[in-house]
């Protein structure tokens, strides 16, 4: 299957340093996570620059796919940075995935490495995950004290299921490729030198769809699964989440983690 983006040089999306790259072909567009050094992180910068990414993406409607990716072989992303959530303290990370989840067509997750934290979330808002033998998932929630904002909790739950999301989020337990297939949150894996191929045969069957169909039935699809939420239920969530935010005990253990990351970065 041929590359749609192979004549297509990726460009930064904002002026920032460290920004995520663009390629359009067509209906069809390549983000690439730009900071392979470190782990791919997203930064408040890199979130704004999605969330009106994803706002122009939504309106037009010769869109038909979306493949996110990251640069490196490391990792897809550690989600969002630890420096972030001691400043800033905000709900821009889960708006701009909750935008990236509703999007009308189909979007993909290419995991070219192991996902780590928000960025298992961003992963779980995509309709496809697909990576690779040799990766890793964690989700470090309960090890940092934060309890998780209600959009990253229904998606957990919704896609994964109650056992796996109770392990991951619980347990804050490492797993790997093989139980990441398991337990759903990878739909398909391939070899490395597979992947990208089995991307681009995807993006061509897509390709052959009806779009308005495929945006209403993502958008029933996701109707049915929200429709046993009990009322009240994400505004008890969100309230839990805020209180856990404003936390002392949240920000002492985010400040001995970044004071023990800039220690290991002098020796």
């Amino acid at each position: 299957m041929t590359d749609p983006f192979a004549a297509v040089a990726p460009v930064p999306l904002a002026a920032h340093e460290g920004a995520p790259l663009i390629q359009r072909a067509g209906g069809l567009v390549k983000l690439t996570l730009n900071r392979p050094a470190e782990h791919n992180r997203l930064d408040p910068a890199d979130v704004d620059a999605l969330s009106a990414l994803f706002a122009e993406l939504a309106a037009d409607p010769g869109m038909r796919a979306l493949v996110i990716t990251g640069a490196g072989e490391k990792t897809f992303s550690s989600g969002y940075t630890l420096q972030a959530l001691v400043d800033e303290l905000d709900a821009r990370f889960e708006r701009m995935l909750d935008a990236l989840e509703a999007l009308p067509f189909v979007t993909i997750a290419q995991l070219n490495g192991s996902v780590y934290g928000g960025a298992t979330d961003m992963s779980l808002c995509c309709d496809l995950r697909l990576g690779t033998p040799g990766l890793k998932m964690f989700m470090p929630a309960a090890k940092i004290g934060l309890h998780y904002y209600p959009g990253g909790l229904r998606r957990y739950v919704s896609r994964l299921g109650l056992p796996a999301a109770t392990k991951l989020m619980l347990t804050a337990s490492t797993i790997e490729s093989d139980e990441m297939l398991r337990i759903g949150f990878l739909t398909e894996m391939h070899e490395r030198d597979a992947l990208a191929a089995r991307v681009h045969a995807l993006l061509e069957q897509i390709g052959r769809n009806e779009p308005r169909v495929v945006a209403q039935m993502k958008r029933h699809m996701h109707e049915l699964a929200h429709a046993g939420i009990p009322a009240g239920l994400m505004e008890r969530i969100e309230a839990d989440y805020r209180a856990s935010v404003e936390s002392e005990e949240l920000r002492g253990r985010l400040e001995a983690m970044l004071a023990a990351k800039k220690a290991a970065g002098s020796t």
